[in-house]
């Protein structure tokens, strides 16, 4: 199995939108790919809510079969959509993908 998981911090306004509103759409626009993209076994995204300088923004923890899944994730065009806005709103990102037995 696949793990991944990305963690980002977003910037205090973009798009029109506070960082709030910015997590809220992406927690919402990254849920809704389980529907679109049936390569995703799990999903979750979680927003911070301590407020600390090291703290990231939002999270995304997903799992996959294997790599090959993974990359048909990163390559679908709805991911791709959702990958876009994330672009513009964040300032910076974390990703770790591993392997577990």
């Amino acid at each position: 199995m696949i793990k991944h998981i990305v963690l980002w911090k977003l910037k205090a306004t973009a798009e029109g939108l506070s960082r709030e509103q910015n997590a809220a759409a992406m927690k919402r626009d990254l849920l809704a790919l389980k529907t679109k993209i049936p390569q995703i076994r799990h999903i979750e995204v979680g927003m911070n809510f301590v407020a600390s300088d090291a703290a990231y923004d939002v999270a995304l923890y997903s799992e996959f079969a294997s790599e090959q899944d993974l990359n048909i994730y990163q390559q679908h065009p709805e991911h791709l959509k959702v990958a876009g806005f994330v672009a513009r709103v964040r300032e910076s990102r974390v990703v770790v993908d591993y392997k577990t037995e």
